[in-house]
């Protein structure tokens, strides 16, 4: 059973972060930029910005952390991304969520320029990840893809399920798998028989939010088996999978925590700098 670490992993893509924005700064004076706005005080949101600040500090790009308080109308947090959206020195943007429930978090995200919307959810970036052009993928599911890609599985020809429809992780990893020629089955609560199509995977990723809901009996023998959930179970942080019964049966597993989380804040950086090369007309190679 190979476990899939993604501290180790996700080090190995913030390097290539580090590079890159090394040498755009070399070469064309630019460093790329990223605006995250919190709404309120919610805890873990507080705790997720301060993580993706220190990650921009650790990777050389510019950070910019805009606290609103929970009162912010609809309109005051509109016109701050209007700004951020014109702000030349900023290439990223993020909206911190949850927003609170008078803000409808449709129209804010709607509102952050696609070349600058480093969560990819706008629709025109949700509509070019369908069709399969370029454009920014989210954060999660394209960690996920950087991850299986670096261990060096291949996708190809592969059967793949996912567990889960969300528009954050379900359905954009659906369509990475396929534009990397998996067959995709996506399942959710009202699949029938939700076992036997699990069973038939190669490739399982679990993003529901449902502790320890996969067991071995769901998991066809040598499987890959991606864990994106995140639970608190009796003051400890646990997955989507039964990570202890479940890798004896897996080929390959990713633990919670350690696993896919470590990815999609390095991710993050990555998207940043892709949208700061999207902007200058460069290559992603570059």
């Amino acid at each position: 059973m190979q476990l899939l670490d993604g501290n180790k992993i996700a080090a190995t893509i913030k390097q290539g972060i580090v590079d890159g924005v090394n040498a755009l700064r070399e070469e064309h004076g630019i460093t790329p930029g990223l605006a995250v706005i919190i709404v309120g005080e919610d805890p873990a949101s507080k705790v997720y910005v301060g993580r993706k600040h220190k990650a921009c500090e650790e990777t050389g790009v510019y950070s910019e952390v805009i606290k609103l308080p929970a009162e912010t109308t609809e309109e005051e947090l509109l016109s701050t991304l209007d700004c951020l959206n014109q702000n030349d020195k900023i290439n990223g943007i993020l909206v911190q969520l949850p927003l609170p429930k008078h803000i409808n978090t449709e129209r804010i995200l709607d509102q952050i320029r696609p070349d600058k919307d480093v969560d990819g959810f706008h629709p025109l970036n949700v509509g070019n990840l369908g069709i399969g052009r370029e454009g920014l993928v989210p954060c999660t599911p394209n960690g996920v893809i950087k991850m299986l890609e670096i261990s060096g599985i291949s996708l190809e020809g592969k059967r793949a399920v996912v567990i889960g429809r969300s528009n954050i992780v379900g359905k954009p990893m659906a369509n990475l798998l396929l534009s990397r020629n998996a067959t995709v089955n996506i399942c959710h609560s009202r699949t029938k028989d939700l076992a036997a199509v699990c069973r038939e995977a190669d490739i399982l990723v679990a993003a529901i939010g449902k502790p320890n809901f996969v067991t071995p009996d769901m998991v066809k023998p040598g499987a890959i088996v991606i864990d994106v959930g995140i639970n608190r179970v009796d003051n400890k942080l646990v997955g989507d999978v039964d990570f202890g019964s479940v890798k004896e049966v897996a080929g390959a597993i990713t633990p919670v925590p350690g696993g896919v989380g470590p990815l999609t804040i390095v991710m993050l950086l990555f998207n940043t700098l892709k949208a700061t090369k999207l902007q200058l007309g460069l290559p992603e190679s570059c």
